[in-house]
């Protein structure tokens, strides 16, 4: 289960989850005696089925520790809380270099920059002998002050430290970035698979795509370890044949024939880069992918022009409950915005598609529960195109397995078979609601939400006018933290009970304000649950959501004549209260948001979300 808003892990009190990714989650905490924000990165529990881990992980992050560079994010601490190992890590203010593409072009004096950084970051972690293995824009932090940072140095390594089902026959890395070597499970690496990680996001930064993309993890690294390189020149003309020359070397399969260490590679790249203008920018509108013809003419060596492509045996249909692709930059960057977890201030979270099957000589190590991944493919597809058909929605019909951008953020042997033993409850029992809620309630274990959202969707369908499944849909949703699916059973359930009784019980109305309250910042929310439905069911906790909403829309005049008309209608309830205090500290009032909090702890038989809600607004106060 994920830590909780508000719970202590050690000294650090958790604040808020900014992201999750296939080896770890990351939270915001605050330490109370150091009177700092920092970053928790506590790793899959999957891990700690090896019980030599704890032992590997506290010798591997003791190591990672003692790099003490200002390009590296510096880790503080590291110890345990409930089995599962965490880093703290420092909590910086700015943004992923992914969300700075996606966000808008950069240009060519802030690429030297960021070359500059992390080559320096790399050449410091080799000479004491620890390679990152996972570079990547997603690990690239670009901080308010101007430093650049390189987070999530060593994860990898710490995380291969253990011998647990994870990542047995498993490689760690993303694959647009992944080196050949890396890419085909080889144990014995050395900073040449940093080289050829960098020299994959220097073509992205320069040319303006990725070299290798694909629909699949597999694809990528087949393409990684065979496909010649996309001669930049012929993706984007403006690139300098000089820098094209250094992409190349850089680029190399064989690790002999790129550069000797990653300082040879950053002076190159920098002395071909001069001859740019510092406000050049390179990417004006999006890339095609590149055609094959173009990929024909890129040079190559003989024994890679010759050697056959690699064969695709039917565990590597397993692929599509690996690790997510992470997303390239988009053919439009101006017209996309940024993913919120990767905006918020801190180390980035791994994103998805940390763990991918490993290839040896070209193809898919044979792994037994791999042949359980394609068994739950198998059924997932046809519980889906059945409940599609049933429903007859077109639009069903195209989810029935996630896709790219939807695959799971962890993919353990555990969460395979929890899936396939829910799949296959599905089918046994379509129209039976508990299979489909725990069906959903798998996915978002698994870390899929949208396909936990279209089994909700089914699941409420089905068990839609049983009010007791209704509400036992919402308790399992709450206990996940899952606050929009939680509201979208309980808001019926409530409209149910109203039918029979004005006044819902003390225990269902504390589960209906807490969902609600915490799922008012969802952006789906009045896709599912328009406010005037809201209203019809408890027209106070409907009028602190709409407040909350316009709070953070930053509709300051509006928020605060419905806050004040609140306050005068419902005088003294918590949930108005909260929301005043929360509409205090946005608007640069922190002392009166003290003075809220401070009452509302001070009561007495308060809820218990009452009290968590107001740790955390007190903990964002500077």
């Amino acid at each position: 289960m994920p830590f909780a808003v508000g719970e202590m892990v050690g000294p650090y009190r958790i604040v808020q989850q900014l992201g999750q990714g296939g080896m770890a989650t990351v939270y915001k905490a605050y330490h109370a005696a150091l009177d700092r924000y920092v970053a928790l990165k506590v790793l899959h529990p999957a891990f700690t089925e090896d019980p030599n881990f704890l032992a590997r992980f506290q010798r591997e992050a003791r190591l990672v520790a003692k790099l003490e560079h200002p390009n590296i994010v510096p880790i503080y601490d590291y110890a345990e809380h409930e089995g599962r190992p965490y880093l703290v890590m420092k909590f910086i203010e700015g943004e992923t270099l992914k969300a700075r593409l996606a966000r808008s072009q950069v240009r060519a004096g802030e690429i030297a920059r960021i070359v500059e950084a992390v080559g320096a970051a790399l050449s410091y972690a080799h000479k004491r002998g620890i390679l990152h293995r996972d570079i990547k824009p997603s690990n690239v932090l670009l901080g308010n002050d101007g430093q650049i940072y390189l987070a999530d140095f060593g994860l990898a390594r710490i995380a291969q430290a253990g011998e647990s089902t994870l990542t047995s026959d498993m490689i760690v890395g993303t694959p647009q970035y992944i080196s050949p070597e890396q890419a085909m499970g080889k144990k014995e690496l050395d900073e040449g698979t940093d080289i050829y990680s960098l020299g994959v996001m220097l073509y992205e930064l320069v040319v303006g795509r990725v070299p290798f993309s694909a629909d699949t993890p597999f694809s990528i690294i087949h393409d990684h370890i065979y496909s010649p390189l996309p001669l930049p020149t012929q993706l984007n003309p403006r690139v300098p044949e000089e820098v094209e020359r250094v992409l190349l070397k850089a680029l190399a399969k064989e690790r002999g024939d790129r550069y000797a260490d990653v300082q040879a590679l950053v002076t190159a790249f920098l002395e071909a880069w001069a001859k740019v203008g510092p406000d050049e920018v390179f990417v004006e509108e999006g890339l095609p992918a590149p055609s094959p013809e173009s990929a024909a003419r890129t040079p190559s060596r003989p024994s890679e022009q010759t050697r056959p492509p690699a064969a695709t045996p039917p565990e590597a249909a397993a692929q599509t409950v690996s690790q997510p692709v992470d997303q390239t930059r988009p053919p439009a960057p101006s017209s996309t915005r940024p993913r919120s977890a990767e905006t918020s201030l801190s180390p980035a979270a791994p994103p998805p598609s940390d763990v991918v099957p490993a290839p040896t000589g070209g193809r898919v190590r044979k792994i037994p529960w791999m042949w359980l991944a394609v068994a739950v493919l198998v059924f997932l597809c046809c519980v889906f195109t059945f409940l599609a058909l049933r429903s007859n929605q077109q639009a069903r019909s195209g989810q029935s397995l996630p896709m790219q951008g939807t695959l799971p953020a962890v993919m353990t042997p555990a969460v395979i078979e929890s899936l396939a033993a829910a799949a296959q409850r599905v089918e046994q029992n379509p129209e039976d609601p508990y299979a489909h809620l725990q069906l959903a309630a798998a996915y978002l274990e698994a870390g899929i939400p949208e396909m936990a959202s279209e089994t909700m969707t089914r699941a409420l369908e089905v068990g839609g006018q049983d009010e007791q499944f209704l509400w036992d849909a919402c308790r399992q949703m709450e206990m996940r933290q899952a606050w929009l699916l939680a509201a979208r059973a309980c808001v019926p359930g409530a409209e149910m009970h109203r039918q029979v009784s004005l006044e819902l019980p003390p225990d269902l109305k504390t589960l209906l304000y807490s969902v609600l309250y915490r799922a008012a910042l969802d952006p789906a929310l009045e896709q599912f649950l328009p406010m005037e439905r809201l209203s019809a069911v408890d027209e106070m906790i409907a009028e602190v959501v709409a407040a909350r909403r316009q709070v953070f829309a930053g509709d300051q005049a509006g928020a605060r004549q419905r806050l004040e008309t609140a306050s005068q209608r419902w005088p003294g309830r918590p949930e108005v209260r909260l929301a005043q205090a929360e509409f205090s500290i946005r608007y640069g009032n922190p002392e009166q948001a003290l003075q809220i909090l401070n009452e509302l702890q001070a009561e007495t038989g308060l809820p218990d979300w009452i009290l968590q809600e107001a740790e955390r607004l007190r903990a964002t106060i500077p």
